[in-house]
């Protein structure tokens, strides 16, 4: 998704800890060191990307305490904190 804007990071500290954000996504992630607040960024920006990771099986889902039958949630608009 290119808006035209060249991405930024901002990277702050809040405490102990570092509060990274890339601006393009708005994703945001955090660690106690510089260089894991980016490192998670980064593999929060690659999953919102669907560069990495996968939908959960069926099998996954049961194993997690998950019925599938009953997991509408994918069918809703997801909560205003998570767009």
């Amino acid at each position: 998704m290119s808006t035209g804007v060249e991405p930024t990071i901002t990277l702050t500290k809040d405490g102990d800890w570092w509060i990274a954000r890339d601006t393009e996504t708005g994703v945001t992630s955090q660690g106690e060191t510089r260089k894991t607040a980016l490192d998670n960024l980064d593999e929060a920006v690659a999953l919102h990307n669907g560069e990495i990771g996968e939908e959960p099986t069926d099998e996954e889902l049961r194993e997690a305490g998950i019925d599938p039958e009953d997991n509408v949630t994918g069918q809703e608009e997801p909560p205003d904190v998570l767009e």
